[in-house]
């Protein structure tokens, strides 16, 4: 399939939850992006947690598009960054 995505937006390739429900399918890479200037075949990357194969067949529902507006941000370099509740502890210091 193929797909031209408006200027300012993408296309968001995610998972079915049906699918992971019902097969142990699953998308990897999730969300997949698909940029608004990419004209090429937009395809799926399934992973099957299940112990026994499964036959997926053209026309099959796997996964879903989302389109969503991009933000475009402005960054500015500086020498400190402002201090936050949270602080520098790092990946994992909420304790959850």
């Amino acid at each position: 399939m193929k797909i031209a995505v408006p200027e300012g937006y993408e296309a968001q390739v995610r998972p079915r939850s049906g699918m992971a429900l019902k097969y142990g399918l699953t998308v990897l890479n999730t969300p997949g992006t698909v940029d608004s200037n990419y004209r090429g075949e937009v395809g799926v990357i399934v992973m099957n947690h299940n112990e026994r194969a499964i036959l997926i067949k053209r026309g099959e529902r796997v996964a879903q598009l989302v389109i969503v507006p991009v933000a475009h941000a402005t960054f500015e370099r500086v020498e400190e960054l402002p201090d936050t509740d949270r602080g520098a502890g790092g990946f994992g210091s909420t304790g959850v």
